[in-house]
């Protein structure tokens, strides 16, 4: 039977206050947009055309029912997305940089998405999407963690391809040893690795993305796919014996970089679904970077991300007018 998903995301879902300019008082006005890791993934995946479905908690709250219109909105499937009666949404309040980098300040001691618990998870519905998606927010607490293991590992027993985004935010955790240690297991997991050359360095000890990957491959041999994002220094692909690199592109418009590694990571993983996995050619992993790099140069232009990602037409333009002016 042909699975009812294409892909199934778990973990956070969030609101980012966004700076956005000054009010005539001279106050920061802050502007709230949607986010959160895996929802930006599955949002993108949408532009792309696939069948997604979002597995999480927000709070009972506005925050909360603007969450969920939201992804209504997008198409990304809620039936699994469930309400604290007692814990708020979680919000985060973004600072861009002047190189267009950010700051984030969480509120969430506790928050709703931390809430989820193993009960929630339907070992049915984890099984009716041909990927599954997941990053480490989801771990940062006892109950949601014992729930993410048990999605993953009934992700895993139905032959599911399994996505990981680490997304690392020191902010949120009280021990980062404990990071590392979530970090790792999400690694031992994974078929699909989308991690920041900052992500690596943490892991593996070293700043070489080439050497710090080998380490990676060779430590986790059930990474068939890995894509190390390097910001203003382009990407690169690992596979089997093959490693790719593909440049930046870096854009005058750009304002903040929010989203545009789950963008990144969205059209790698559309990629595989597309042509699968196994024994990708140079030339094939190429061109998965590239789009992918041209869609995350795209989503810096735009505040916020989850509301905003790049159509397949507009990523396709992009590249058309980069290579013009090559």
């Amino acid at each position: 039977m042909e699975p009812k998903y294409d892909v199934i995301a778990m973990g956070e879902l969030l609101i980012d206050f966004t700076e956005n300019g000054y009010s005539e008082q001279e106050n920061h006005i802050l502007e709230a947009n949607p986010g959160g890791a895996p929802c930006n993934v599955l949002a993108m995946l949408n532009r792309l055309g696939k069948k997604t479905s979002f597995l999480g908690m927000v709070g009972k709250d506005q925050f909360g029912m603007l969450l969920r219109d939201t992804l209504k909105e997008l198409g990304i499937d809620t039936s699994h997305l469930y309400e604290s009666e007692k814990v708020h949404t979680t919000l985060a309040f973004v600072h861009t940089l002047e190189d267009g980098d950010r700051e984030f300040a969480f509120y969430r001691n506790p928050g709703a998405d931390m809430m989820l618990k193993e009960e929630h998870v339907e070992v049915e519905f984890v099984r009716s999407a041909k990927a599954f998606h997941y990053g480490i927010l989801s771990m940062t607490h006892e109950d949601v963690r014992k729930a993410t293991v048990y999605a993953i590992r009934a992700a895993k027993e139905a032959g599911l391809l399994l996505s990981f985004d680490p997304n690392l935010r020191p902010p949120l955790w009280s021990d980062m040893e404990e990071a590392r240690a979530q970090i790792q297991y999400g690694l031992s997991q994974c078929d699909l690795l989308k991690i920041s050359e900052e992500e690596l360095e943490f892991v593996t000890g070293t700043m070489d993305v080439i050497r710090g990957a080998k380490q990676l491959k060779k430590q986790y041999p059930n990474i068939r796919l890995m894509n190390v994002t390097m910001g203003k220094g382009g990407s690169m692909a690992f596979h089997q014996d093959r490693q790719v690199f593909c440049r930046p592109f870096l854009q005058k418009e750009t304002i903040e970089t929010t989203g545009a590694g789950d963008t990144f990571g969205a059209c790698a993983l559309n990629y595989v679904l597309e042509h699968g996995i196994e024994d990708l050619k140079e030339e094939q992993l190429y061109e998965m970077l590239e789009f992918a790099n041209a869609a995350a140069s795209l989503i810096t232009t735009k505040k916020g991300a989850l509301k905003v990602m790049p159509t397949k037409e507009a990523v396709r333009e992009f590249l058309k007018k980069e290579k013009a002016n090559e």
